[in-house]
């Protein structure tokens, strides 16, 4: 439940501020790491288009259940611990495959760590995001 509301609350606030401050809110790219990342996940799962991209460090899939929202040209780089003991591996490949049948584009990166945010890690997803944008 509170994963929705705040879910919506954030999808709200991103429309609010783009109203606010005139930028396009479909040039926005999240980055999250942990919780963070399953928040901006659930914002992609939840709607359609609702960023530009994502880069989702240690994600879990927000809702097995879901269907998730068309993401069609929605860049999504997923890093995950092989030896994460919080997000198994599963989730990821769960994840990526939820992303990949909703139209996104995702690059999945494995790292040997566990659940910690590496710097290599973090060099991966500047690369990704360099290529991409």
């Amino acid at each position: 439940e509170d994963l929705a509301f705040r879910t919506k609350e954030l999808y709200e606030f991103i429309g609010e501020k783009a109203a606010e401050y005139g930028f396009d809110r479909q040039n926005i790219i999240a980055i999250g790491y942990s919780n963070g990342a399953n928040i901006a996940a659930n914002l992609l799962f939840e709607y359609e288009n609702a960023l530009k991209g994502a880069i989702l460090h240690h994600p879990m899939v927000p809702n097995h259940e879901a269907t998730v929202a068309k993401q069609d040209g929605t860049h999504v780089f997923i890093a995950a611990g092989v030896n994460d003991p919080i997000c198994p591996q599963q989730e990821a490949i769960d994840l990526e495959r939820y992303f990949t049948d909703a139209g996104a584009n995702v690059t999945l990166e494995w790292e040997s760590n566990g659940h910690q945010l590496t710097m290599n890690e973090v060099q991966k997803a500047k690369a990704w995001y360099e290529r991409t944008f």
